[in-house]
């Protein structure tokens, strides 16, 4: 689930600032301890400018890159400059306790009427990310594609985005990251959003100011987020405008179930350190101790990997974590060989199959008990499709864990995107598909549109240009695997570029798209 996107633009001529506070307590008798601040305030009332570009040299940096310019063509030349702003504020962990977190305020600037007055607010919520030292408005950080791909997607055509690193990331006081917490995350975003609002408008020139639109999008773990702060927002009466998720793991229950079933996605040892640990600080009943969920080469100290303080690539080369093997090659019980690994759907078996092996991360033990737990409670959604609910009574704690945060619990009243692609190896389709059929089960009215990217135009498709778009994308990675040696038709390839670079492009072209007509 839900790695960042992979490098693919270039970062140059940027300019920086900051600022330092400090304070003075010469108190000589101890005080009375003073009352939370309110979540969303901001820390630093005036949010420090980090970044300033124009609208010609963000064009520069994206006609720079092959990547940049299908962007360009897919989404158009910016028509603004961008200041970038960090926000630093208040919000709360998953047991309400405050703590901080911080992120970026994109502010479009120039003299087209676009980028001027009253603007349409975009929140965003980023993918995973296993570095600690993360900030999405840290635009020269050449690891932040994300960051630039949403100025040129949106705050260079005028729309304010507000950005959250998330608690647990870059200043933020939370030692570890509340990973797929839905009710923490939404709170979260949501923060972030009334730190920016009481942030504008800013000393830039002429004024930039919030018009009352309000869209949410996010991708990976941001599209979860996402759909988590819309619920949150529709449930405390607040406007949202529309929301286009991308690529969430939305019915996470289901999807929890299929990869213990054997459908063990790409990058599934970092997805699965990050969550279990996470929900084990949030509910302390996830397991007795790490060595009951994890093998002995990683139980001692996987409680505080994730977030790292190095790089991701320095959790698998110092052996942290494996890189791929979740589970072990040998079946749990005999019952399930079946599903050691799983063989459907056939074209994503060979990433299945990639999940197992020597030196794997969860135990037999813990596997087994998950799955006879998922026999004996199944979901509604996976491997059999009933009711397409969470199961009702689950009994192990992930598994509780994973309904708690499972979003198929709301219907969305504003209308709503959905952004994937089908073949996707790391964040499943089902989740995409679960979530829209329980909307339309459960009596939805607001418009839901679905949108595969991996599918074929047809006749009249309002989309007919992303897919055609993504189709000779995911073609020309082939045909760079096959001429560098590749034997597998560069399946491997596709399957590594697909879920962190090659959907998100095209997902973000058609959010634009969306939000635009509304």
């Amino acid at each position: 689930m839900f790695h960042r996107l992979l490098p693919i633009l270039p970062l140059l001529m940027l300019v920086l600032a900051g600022c330092d506070s400090s304070d003075d307590n010469d108190a000589q008798t101890p005080a009375a301890p003073e009352p939370a601040p309110a979540r969303g305030t901001l820390i630093e009332k005036s949010p420090a400018r980090l970044t300033s570009a124009s609208a010609p040299e963000l064009l520069a940096l994206l006609t720079a890159d092959s990547t940049g310019q299908e962007i360009l063509q897919l989404i158009a030349a910016p028509k603004c400059g961008i200041d970038v702003h960090q926000l630093k504020y208040y919000t709360v962990d998953p047991l309400g306790a405050s703590t901080t977190a911080s992120g970026a305020l994109m502010i479009p600037t120039g003299t087209d009427t676009a980028c001027q007055g009253p603007r349409p607010i975009l929140l965003y919520a980023h993918g995973t990310v296993a570095e600690r030292a993360f900030n999405i408005a840290d635009l020269t950080d050449g690891e932040n594609a994300e960051g630039i791909l949403l100025a040129a997607a949106f705050a260079s055509q005028g729309y304010l985005v507000v950005a959250p690193n998330y608690a647990g990331y870059d200043s933020s006081s939370l030692s570890y990251h509340p990973y797929l917490h839905a009710d923490q995350q939404s709170k979260d975003i949501v923060d972030a959003l009334t730190a920016a609002r009481s942030a504008l408008p800013t000393s830039t020139a002429p004024l930039v100011t919030d018009s009352g639109k309000l869209f949410i999008t996010g991708y990976s773990e941001g599209g979860y987020v996402a759909m988590a702060a819309h619920r949150l927002l529709q449930q405390t009466g607040a406007s949202v405008t529309a929301s286009a998720p991308m690529s969430g793991p939305y019915a996470l229950a289901a999807f929890g179930d299929a990869v213990y079933y054997g459908r063990v996605v790409r990058s599934a040892p970092l997805f699965a350190a990050f969550i279990t640990t996470s929900y084990q600080r949030a509910y302390g009943d996830i397991y007795a101790s790490p060595a009951a969920a994890f093998e002995s080469p990683y139980a001692n100290g996987i409680e505080t990997l994730l977030p790292t303080g190095g790089l991701q690539s320095e959790i698998f080369s110092q052996g942290k974590l494996p890189r791929d093997h979740l589970f072990s090659s040998t079946p749990p019980d005999a019952a399930y060989a079946q599903y050691t690994p799983a063989t459907e759907p056939a074209a994503l078996a060979p990433v299945f199959a990639l999940g197992f092996g020597t030196g794997n991360l969860i135990t037999n033990a813990y596997r087994l008990a998950y799955l006879q737990d998922a026999q004996a409670q199944p979901d509604g959604g996976f491997p059999l499709v009933t009711d397409g609910r969470p199961a009702s009574a689950p009994a192990t704690g992930l598994r509780k864990a994973f309904k708690a945060n499972d979003l198929r619990t709301w219907i969305p009243t504003s209308p709503v995107l959905l952004c994937a692609g089908a073949r996707d190896p790391t964040v499943l389709y089902m989740n995409t598909q679960l979530i829209q059929s329980y909307w339309s089960a459960n009596g939805a009215t607001a418009p839901i549109t679905v949108l595969d990217v991996d599918d074929s135009p047809s006749p009249g498709d309002p989309y007919v240009q992303i897919k055609a778009g993504f189709a000779a994308a995911k073609a020309a990675v082939a045909a760079a695997a096959i001429a560098s040696g590749a034997t597998d038709n560069g399946a491997a390839a596709v399957a590594e570029e697909y879920h962190g670079a090659l959907v998100p492009t095209f997902c973000f072209a058609a959010v634009r798209s969306y939000f635009d007509a509304k």
